[in-house]
């Protein structure tokens, strides 16, 4: 069934939008995000201790990102610009593409399909990784988190709304693909088909309780849907 889901869902999709953290790339598997959630929390305990001290709770660099509007407009800015700092510094050390990543992205351009990357990452990361491992030509458009906005990040519709207009295609007709619930949240938000990528066992349960039409376990299995003949409409 699950792949009879997946199946329907590419044959409806004219936009495929690919988050990046998980889908695509590790990002912090070279800069373990614990450490990096540490320097985060580290400024932002400099500028306004409560806020830091809340942070501490948290070893999620995205949650920290999330808190620093609490602590103000500079805080916020200062957060961002480290936080991109430190993304872009990550995914020069998080190796090559998730396994199928390639492939799928390569599916995706050469079906006809319009692609984008939506993240929470800021767009200097992912652009930086697109271009370091060749992925770039794949891909249409990269929308990343509006900066010093936390509160747009999925699972705010935001990015997906965003994404299908710079496409040129209607978001209904949009595939998210996604590993975190925040993603498949975004994509009913948005009025978008969803496609949980269970990278990690126990996943499965809480991507389709969040929405996910179709479960994946391995990014080769959207490359193969996407390569499948196109069904007539």
């Amino acid at each position: 069934m699950a792949h009879e889901n997946l199946t329907a869902i590419v044959a409806a999709t004219d936009g495929v939008l690919f988050d990046f953290d998980g889908p695509v790339c590790d990002v912090f598997a070279g800069h373990p995000a614990p450490a990096v959630a540490s320097k985060l929390t580290a400024v932002l305990a400099q500028i306004d201790a409560p806020t830091g001290k809340q942070a501490l709770e948290t070893d999620d660099p995205m949650e920290v990102l999330r808190l620093a509007p609490r602590a103000g407009e500079d805080a916020m800015c200062r957060i961002e610009e480290a936080l991109t700092a430190a993304e872009v510094l990550a995914v020069k050390a998080a190796g090559v593409p998730v396994p199928g990543a390639m492939g799928s992205l390569r599916a995706a351009h050469e079906s006809g399909r319009r692609v984008a990357i939506v993240s929470n990452n800021s767009a200097a990361c992912v652009r930086e990784f697109l271009v370091l491992h060749d992925l770039a030509r794949f891909v249409d458009q990269v929308i990343g988190r509006y900066p010093n906005r936390p509160d747009l990040m999925k699972p705010s519709p935001y990015s997906l709304e965003i994404a299908a207009k710079e496409l040129g295609v209607r978001v209904s007709t949009c595939t998210l693909i996604g590993d975190s619930t925040t993603d498949i949240e975004a994509a009913a938000r948005a009025g978008s088909m969803a496609i949980g990528f269970a990278n990690k066992p126990g996943k499965e349960a809480s991507l389709a309780e969040a929405g996910a039409v179709a479960i994946i376990t391995t990014m080769v299995s959207v490359a193969e849907a996407l390569l499948m003949p196109p069904v007539v409409r």
